[in-house]
Parts: C-alpha cells; sequence; structure tokens
C-alpha cells in the first residue's frame, strides 16, 4: 500500500457515495480548495484530519497514516497536461505567464509568489451569456535576498 492507494479508495468512495468535496472540507475544517489538494495526496493531514478523512472514506489505520505522510508535490502524469481542463491552465501560463511575472516583479520587485503561504478560491459567476468560472490565487510574495 502506498499514498497513491489511498488516494484510489478516496475517490472511489466519494463516487460510490455521491460526497462533494465540499461537505468534506467541512467536516475537515478547511477549504474545499485545499482539502482538495490533501484528499488528491497533494498535501499532509493532521492527525485530527486524518481521522475525520478516515471516518468519511472508511480508511483504516495505515491508510490513515499515509495521509500524514509528506507527499511528492505534482500530480500531472505528463509534462504537457492532456485533460482539457488542465491543458487550459497551461495555455493561460503560455499566454499569460510572461504578462503575470512582468506586473508581479513591477509591483512587488525581484521575488516569486509563494505556493507554500498561499490560498485559492473557485466559484462560479452566474453570466447571461453563460457562467464563469473565478479562480482567485493569494500567495505571499518572496523577494530574493542578495548574499
Amino acid at each position: 500500500m502506498n499514498r497513491n492507494d489511498v488516494t484510489e479508495k478516496i475517490i472511489t468512495t466519494k463516487v460510490q457515495k455521491g460526497i462533494s468535496w465540499a461537505d468534506v472540507a467541512s467536516k475537515v475544517g478547511e477549504s474545499k480548495e485545499w482539502t482538495t489538494a490533501l484528499c488528491l495526496g497533494q498535501m499532509t493531514a493532521n492527525a485530527e484530519q486524518a481521522k475525520v478523512l478516515g471516518d468519511i472514506f472508511g480508511l483504516t489505520e495505515d491508510e490513515q497514516k499515509w495521509l500524514k505522510v509528506v507527499p511528492y508535490k505534482g500530480s500531472l502524469p505528463t509534462s504537457v497536461p492532456t485533460d482539457p481542463l488542465i491543458y487550459r491552465w497551461y495555455e493561460i501560463v503560455n499566454v499569460y505567464g510572461a504578462t503575470i511575472k512582468e506586473l508581479i516583479h513591477e509591483e512587488f520587485g525581484d521575488g516569486i509568489m509563494s505556493a507554500i503561504d498561499f490560498s485559492m478560491d473557485i466559484k462560479r459567476e452566474p453570466d447571461p451569456k453563460g457562467d464563469r468560472v473565478r479562480v482567485v490565487l493569494s500567495g505571499k510574495f518572496l523577494p530574493y535576498k542578495t548574499y
């Protein structure tokens, strides 16, 4: 057994029981975005969170232990994503990445936006021309230091 096996069990149980990520997150006590990343194997649970997920998804104590192991981050199976939704994010970065970089550097200076001290919010925005996806990414700015 490994972390990928636990992730597959979580996804299978979610589908079988018709559970939403928002419902899981409310029981875990974190955002739906972070909780989903945890359940998909990209974050590390504390003991309490692992227990809650164990109760929701019927995980054994051994399976719950895998939720507390620091994961290998990055879950895409290929360097260029083939899933259409994920590929559109890749496309956004390819088209707008230099613009995002330029505007962040102009506003903040030489540094990066942290994906560690980070939050994300995904919401539906009703629109008469078709509903829109609103994604807000918020990461702490980390300046490069001189030494």
